[in-house]
């Protein structure tokens, strides 16, 4: 696999930065110890997953959002309009290699030097790394954590990445940006998009929408070439699901099948 995840970086840092991110981002911000890190998301009022993040709290002060696909830069231009009066500083840091390091305790922030290693159980993420890889793609994707490709931001709800599973969306905190959406879809389902991990029939480029008989069906998110196949993450429409046999869906267009291997609700 040819490294080619950048890590981009958005800090956040001020006597407002937990309470503003709290207002902002889906999940239980202030819950967040220093030291830990958890997923969380930007949505717009539509409930779409503008951003998708690792957010962690090297100290009380100060929080580090480490994207899952898109740019630090676009992301503070857009929260700049809703800092106000708030005590809080965005700031775009340079970007980053990013590689893998050994097991480490999931959601653990550990600060080396100038980089910093983001636990994830059987591995480690490791942001200004002194070189980088994508040896951690392929247990992420089998784990269901997404990246999300350019033509993905902005288009997902929060259900069609699994979101709830971790533990990324909070239902018992006040309001934010797109948090009626994702309440109805919680308590009332309905959502009839879902991620699964699958095999595919060929190299695609993430972000390409999947169709049958013309209809876009799916859409690639993470993708990972290995010696012996092609693996990804997908967003399915349910109808096609249900057209698995023995996992496999054939009927799509221009000759391209897929297996399902492991499938997330919301």
């Amino acid at each position: 696999m040819t490294p080619h995840y950048p890590a981009h970086i958005l800090q956040l840092e001020g006597a407002d930065a937990i309470a503003f991110a709290h207002a902002q981002f889906t999940s239980n911000v202030r819950s967040l110890q220093v030291g830990q890190w958890q997923f969380s998301a930007w949505l717009d009022a539509q409930g779409r997953v503008l951003a998708l993040f690792h957010l962690g709290r090297p100290s009380d002060d100060a929080l580090l959002v480490l994207l899952r696909g898109g740019d630090a830069a676009s992301l503070a231009q857009s929260l700049q309009r809703f800092v106000f009066r708030s005590k809080v500083k965005l700031t775009v840091l340079p970007v980053q290699t990013l590689g893998t390091a050994p097991a480490r305790e999931s959601y653990a922030l550990h600060r080396e030097g100038g980089a910093y290693i983001w636990g994830c159980g059987s591995h480690s993420l490791v942001t200004g790394a002194a070189t980088s890889d994508d040896d951690w793609r392929l247990p992420q994707i089998h784990a269901g954590w997404p990246w999300l490709p350019t033509a993905a931001l902005g288009e997902l709800l929060p259900p069609a990445l699994s979101l709830e599973r971790l533990q990324a969306v909070a239902f018992d905190k006040g309001c934010y940006p797109g948090q009626e959406i994702v309440a109805r879809l919680h308590y009332r389902g309905g959502h009839k998009r879902h991620m699964h991990c699958v095999v595919l029939s060929q190299r695609l480029t993430e972000g390409t929408v999947l169709r049958q008989d013309g209809k876009g069906v799916a859409q690639l998110l993470d993708i990972a070439v290995t010696q012996t196949d092609v693996q990804a993450l997908a967003v399915l429409d349910d109808e096609v699901v249900k057209q698995l046999e023995n996992g496999v869906v054939n009927e799509l267009d221009e000759g391209i099948s897929l297996r399902v291997t492991k499938s997330w609700s919301a």
